[in-house]
């Protein structure tokens, strides 16, 4: 049997099986620590996560139930990456002296700002984008976390967190770091949106 089980299984995205177990969208699992996730029964809650045993695994390999190659791939629409995160602001100015003066930001001249019924603005970061909205925010300015990571937020990949952490010093712009020591910065812009800086190799 350990010899059946000795390769890593790729489990699907959003498919189901026999049982209405549900995969997680995970990368490469082991054999023994294959993540499962079964709806409460009655609920339309969170889904709760489960570690299926040995036997389980066994009796998923003899029905071949969960054959990758077999799945059916008809909601498989095609997902490629992010494209933009919409953030709401008070006033487009102020942002944009945020995110450009402060974070460097530039702004993407070919996106549309007159088709809109409100101002707006489109910055680039790397490949995607950040489209400032100057809307009403729904979200309360006060009684959020101080930790950003503990609130809603965009992560955006930097290069260098202490160069960062340097600029916002200089501009007197309050910030935490990553409470798991890892290197990344969390700070909030003029509107109170956290924003998170992690810093990839």
């Amino acid at each position: 049997m350990a010899s059946l089980l000795s390769s890593a299984l790729n489990l699907p995205f959003n498919k189901f099986n026999e049982g209405n177990v549900k995969a997680l969208p995970v990368k490469a699992l082991s054999n023994r620590d294959y993540l499962f996730a079964r709806r409460t029964s009655g609920c339309h809650g969170p889904y709760l996560l489960i570690k299926s045993k040995t036997s389980f695994e066994a009796d998923v390999l003899a029905k071949d139930s969960l054959n990758v190659e077999a799945v059916d791939d008809t909601n498989d629409f095609g997902v490629v990456s992010v494209h933009h995160v919409g953030i709401l602001c008070e006033n487009l100015e102020r942002s944009l002296q945020f995110y450009q003066n402060i974070l460097g930001l530039k702004i993407n001249e070919a996106r549309p700002h007159d088709k809109l019924p409100y101002r707006g603005a489109w910055l680039w970061v790397g490949s995607e984008m950040i489209h400032l909205m100057e809307l009403p925010n729904p979200d309360p300015l006060m009684g959020r976390p101080e930790h950003g990571g503990r609130d809603r937020h965009t992560c955006i990949a930097i290069r260098d967190v202490s160069k960062l952490k340097a600029i916002l010093d200089k501009a007197g712009i309050p910030y935490t770091l990553s409470r798991s020591g890892r290197p990344a910065i969390f700070t909030r812009d003029p509107d109170a949106n956290a924003l998170e800086f992690t810093q990839v190799a």
